[in-house]
C-alpha cells in the first residue's frame, strides 16, 4: 500500500485549508490577573503607610491646647531623654544648630520652628535648644505636646 505524501502528489494536495482567523492573534486582554496584582499591592501599602512615619521616638507631654493651623511643613528639633537633640532625624548639636538651620534657609523673622521634647527630658536641655534658637535670631519657636486624653 502507497501512502499519499506531499512530495509524491498524494491526495491532499500538500496544502490545508485553514479555517477563518485560525492564527490571528487573540484581541481580548484578560484583565483578572492585573487586578489582583492591583489589589495584593493596594493591601500591602495599606498596611505599610503607617510604619513609615519617620522621626525619633519620644514620649510627648500631654496638654489641653488646640492644634495649630500650618500651611507649610513645619521645622521640628527633638530633645530626647538623654539630652540629645535632632533637627529631623539627624543628630545635631547646639552649637552647629543654627548653622544647619540657616543651611535650610529659613526665614528667622517668618518660618516656625518647633521643639518636641520628650516628657522624660530635663527641662534645662529644653530651654537650652530654646535658648540656642533664640539666641541666632529665631523668633517664632514653638513647643510640640500630644492633645490630652480625658480621663
Amino acid at each position: 500500500m502507497a501512502m499519499a505524501t506531499p512530495t509524491n502528489g498524494g491526495g491532499g494536495g500538500g496544502r490545508r485549508r485553514r479555517r477563518r482567523g485560525g492564527n490571528r492573534p487573540m484581541s481580548d486582554i484578560n484583565v483578572t490577573p492585573m487586578v489582583d496584582v492591583m489589589l495584593v499591592l493596594l493591601i500591602v501599602f495599606m498596611v505599610a503607610a503607617p510604619l513609615m512615619t519617620v522621626g525619633v521616638p519620644i514620649d510627648l507631654p500631654q496638654s489641653a491646647a488646640r492644634p495649630l493651623d500650618t500651611q507649610q511643613k513645619p521645622v521640628v528639633i527633638t530633645v530626647t531623654p538623654d539630652g540629645a537633640a535632632f533637627l529631623g532625624d539627624e543628630p545635631v548639636t547646639l552649637a552647629d544648630l543654627p548653622a544647619r538651620l540657616d543651611e535650610m534657609g529659613l526665614d528667622k523673622a517668618v518660618d516656625r520652628i518647633n521643639v518636641q521634647g520628650d516628657s522624660a527630658a530635663s527641662y534645662g536641655a529644653v530651654v537650652q535648644v530654646m535658648g540656642t534658637l533664640s539666641g541666632a535670631g529665631y523668633s517664632r519657636i514653638g513647643l510640640i505636646t500630644e492633645q490630652a486624653r480625658d480621663q
